[in-house]
């Protein structure tokens, strides 16, 4: 064994040191002059000295290949003692430095200065193709950067697309880091890596990331589509029936007909093409419902069921019809599910606006009313907020209001009706179904709006502040297997039934209400949870997706339009810091107010520039 002494050559942490002290404790001395207590098992001997100062070791010259080539015909093991001998001439503090550099690089030996190990040709010539596809990577990394940085990037350049692809992949959530973000300055996250995507111009304004970024399907369903079963059917084409919806509207799945004082609610029969545990279904149940973008849509159904199935897209179509007579004080009764043949027509809500005061829309319209009223009597809650409806055209962002009309609320009860009339219908049955429920607000919440009603506020049609304040009250409504009061629609049992064709849960409660009409299989209660639980987490991704779309476009707009100004609404405030809803794009805003203003007071605002990454707007 070596003795370790004083003035000894060590290496520690891979750095030359000089031993100043043999003790229970090590002392050595570094580079930099500074005196450090290690352990044995911290350090290597390399060279026993005497070296008198660290300065002495300098890099001698050396014949590094040829003593390559004298020691690789010897299997044996090497000191660092010969390796220094053959490559420099004799062992010394600065040759076993030297020697050590050697075996620390790697290219020709290895191992230990007890034990080193020569390479082979073949592993020396690996070692070099390795090392240098290393350096021009790390060129290829330092061109990129600087590029980037003198905003002169390529992205059709395989050189420059490799890092932008990682940038990318962080903007649109795929990955959780970014070295060429991180090195570049920015944090790395998507909505900063977006931010460097449209500041180099590799993205434009007309990417949405959302979609993508909550990892969400973009490709329409490719799936074969079973004929229609040939089954009873109750023949309902005499009555005259109206799809009223959007302009534009692709998928019309709900219908109101009118057969004296009976009103019927027609939708499209979908569960008799995407039955239970279907190709068609699995994949709805995945999806969970259809998501739409100002700029597309993606069905949760095949195109080519929806094409068949949609109300007044054929002749006549195939329904499950809800009947029901609607008492003086707005209770359902008498009523009934039937699968049916319908002869529907296709309306706008302007359309039907215009037919208000001819039957039978003025007949439906007094139900609605009725039904509404009974509504508002249990506790319901009306939110008057300005919608809009948004898309995107050739590049160009068009937004138009949702008129607020009676035809609209026409359609909105009767499917209310429906759906209450399905829950009854569910429940007198004991047939295990998807209710929809809401519970009513925290009474914390309660006292913050009685708050707000106490705040001075202007007269403003359908008061936006307290609107505001009552949405912000609002718990989530659920979707489970037990039945319990929706507090937000007044009603005390509700599912939803009239959407088959867009949302999951619809179509589950279409295949329980076919099932038990049919004498056929339902699914029982831990089957349903279980599918009610994954489409509703899918549902939720899709909402938050179509609300980041809105906004993305809402602001692509403005970009559209610099120095866009117009009256907004204050319908909240804390001290000066004040939330303005702009009617005419049913855009929020947070704002700064130069003093005190009473609620629902007018603004005219002018935008001073946004930030698209972030859906930040600035008024």
């Amino acid at each position: 064994m070596t003795i370790i002494r004083p003035d000894s050559l060590v290496v520690y942490k891979k750095h030359p040191a000089r031993m100043l002290q043999v003790s229970e404790r090590y002392e050595i001395e570094l580079e930099d002059g500074e005196q450090r207590k290690v352990r044995l098992k911290d350090f290597e001997l390399l060279h026993p000295g005497p070296l008198h100062n660290l300065a002495e070791l300098d890099s001698p010259s050396g014949e590094i290949e040829t003593t390559w080539e004298i020691l690789r015909s010897d299997e044996q093991m090497h000191t660092l003692a010969e390796l220094a001998e053959l490559a420099y001439g004799k062992f010394t503090p600065a040759t076993a430095w030297a020697a050590w550099q050697l075996l620390e690089d790697g290219l020709f030996f290895s191992g230990s200065p007890e034990a080193i190990r020569v390479h082979s040709a073949e592993e020396i010539a690996i070692e070099r193709r390795s090392r240098q596809a290393r350096a021009e990577e790390a060129q290829s990394w330092a061109d990129f950067l600087y590029r980037s940085r003198q905003d002169q990037l390529d992205p059709e350049d395989p050189a420059d697309r490799r890092y932008i692809g990682e940038i990318e992949d962080l903007a649109l959530n795929r990955r959780s880091d970014s070295r060429a973000l991180r090195d570049l300055g920015y944090a790395e996250r998507p909505e900063a890596a977006h931010t460097w995507l449209l500041e180099h111009s590799i993205w434009d304004p007309f990417i949405n990331p959302y979609p993508q970024r909550l990892s969400l399907p973009l490709a329409g369903v490719d799936l074969s589509v079973m004929e229609l079963p040939v089954e009873p059917r109750r023949d309902l084409t005499h009555l005259q029936a109206f799809a009223i919806d959007d302009q534009g509207n692709q998928d019309p799945d709900d219908a109101v007909s009118l057969d004296n004082d009976r009103l019927w609610v027609h939708i499209a029969d979908v569960s008799a093409l995407a039955p239970p545990s279907s190709p068609i279904d699995r994949e709805a149940c995945v999806r969970g419902a259809n998501l739409y973008l100002p700029e597309n849509t993606v069905g949760m159904l095949p195109h080519l069921l929806v094409q068949r199935m949609g109300l007044g897209l054929n002749e006549i179509s195939p329904a499950l019809s809800f009947g029901m007579k609607i008492s003086e004080t707005g209770e359902l009764h008498d009523t009934e599910i039937v699968p049916s043949w319908v002869r529907v027509q296709r309306l706008t809500y302007e359309n039907a606006e215009e037919m208000l005061e001819q039957e039978p829309f003025q007949s439906l319209y007094r139900f609605a009313q009725v039904y509404r009223s009974r509504r508002m009597t249990t506790g319901a809650v009306e939110i008057d907020l300005p919608e809009v409806i948004i898309h995107v055209v050739d590049q160009q962002v068009i937004i138009r209001p949702v008129l607020d009309l009676r035809s609209r609320q026409l359609v909105k009860e009767a499917m209310l009706m429906a759906g209450e009339a399905a829950a009854r219908f569910a429940l007198e049955r004991s047939l295990p179904f998807p209710y929809t429920t809401q519970d009513p607000p925290d009474p914390t919440m309660l006292e913050e709006i009685s708050k707000q009603l106490s705040e001075p506020r202007l007269p403003e049609p359908g008061d936006p502040a307290l609107s505001f304040a009552l949405r912000r009250a609002q718990k989530r409504s659920q979707v489970g297997s037990q039945p319990s009061p929706h507090a937000g629609l007044g009603l005390q049992l509700y599912s939803r039934v009239t959407s088959p064709l867009r949302r999951y849960s619809d179509l589950i409660a279409h295949q329980q209400l076919r099932a038990s009409l049919f004498d056929g299989q339902t699914l029982d209660e831990p089957t349903l949870v279980e599918r009610i639980a994954q489409a509703e987490s899918a549902s939720s991704t899709i909402n938050q997706a179509e609300s980041l779309s809105r906004r993305h476009w809402t602001l692509v707009y403005l970009l559209q339009h610099p120095n866009w100004k117009s009256d907004a609404l204050l319908v909240d405030k804390r001290q000066l810091r004040g939330r303005v809803i702009f009617p005419e794009l049913a855009l929020e805003a947070r704002i700064h107010l130069r003093r005190d203003l009473p609620l629902n007071s007018r603004l005219q605002l002018i935008n001073k520039g946004v930030n698209l990454a972030e859906l930040e707007a600035y008024f």
